[in-house]
């Protein structure tokens, strides 16, 4: 696959990458629905065992690309879709049966943080920063952060990241809970490699009963955070003060 998102399997091992290197791999329309493609055809590959996350460039992914911000905010009816077809990213990553690996660098932001925490494992480069931005534009998180996060560092830590937006790095990630390893830049797409070639040698029951098993308590609370999402930004996005907001923070 060619465009805003890329796909290649060797050993069983399906790379998906964003490829908007010139936007850090910035959020918008097109890599959303590559991105859907990408994962939907990864997870239907017999020769699929595992899936790697991971962006092109000097970033993994940057959040939603605040440029194309207004053609999203014209009508409750379009937002709404634009952020459905976001929160389907994650229903693709966390509910399917196969494994995603989540490999970052440089910046994690936004929806890109989002997705590296519905990512089953994470591997960091040492110099990977993360954070949320839309409190400060009068936004809410989306991906099931709401439910996913808590439950991954604690409710105080979640809150100072969502409400506050702090940043954090990659080792207070580890730290967290949030990365399983922190490696060098120039070693990270090799370790997630070797992981997911790790994982494939596994006998694929095992591995996709261990998935569904981990994640079964927390289905019914995922889909009702994922709808409560979006209930939540859609009416940031109609709001004239984050429109005002978005547009002081593009410049």
């Amino acid at each position: 696959m060619r465009g805003t998102v890329q796909s290649r399997v060797v050993n069983q091992v399906c790379t998906i990458t964003l490829n908007r290197p010139k936007r850090l791999n910035a959020i918008n329309g097109p890599l959303i629905a590559d991105l859907q493609t990408a994962l939907v055809n990864a997870h239907a590959d017999p020769n699929t065992k595992v899936i790697v996350l991971r962006g092109a460039g000097r970033a993994f992914c940057a959040g939603d690309d605040l440029i194309d911000f207004p053609q999203y905010a014209t009508s409750e009816a379009v937002a709404r879709a634009y952020i459905e077809d976001i929160q389907e990213i994650t229903r693709l990553i966390v509910f399917e049966s196969k494994p995603v690996i989540g490999a970052a660098h440089g910046w994690a932001a936004g929806g890109g943080f989002e997705w590296l925490i519905d990512c089953d494992i994470v591997l960091m480069a040492e110099e990977t920063r993360c954070f949320f931005p839309e409190s400060a534009l009068g936004m809410v998180v989306t991906g099931a952060a709401t439910v996913l996060l808590p439950r991954i560092i604690g409710l105080q830590r979640a809150r100072a990241l969502i409400v506050l937006g702090e940043k954090i790095d990659a080792e207070q990630a580890l730290n967290m809970g949030l990365a399983w390893r922190v490696c060098p830049e120039d070693t990270l797409f090799e370790q997630a490699q070797e992981m997911g070639e790790r994982i494939a040698s596994l006998p694929s029951r095992g591995v996709r009963d261990a998935k569904r098993l981990l994640n079964r308590s927390d289905r019914a609370d995922i889909e009702r955070a994922l709808q409560d999402e979006v209930d939540a930004v859609v009416p940031g996005f109609m709001d004239p003060v984050s429109t005002e907001l978005v547009g002081r923070f593009k410049r």
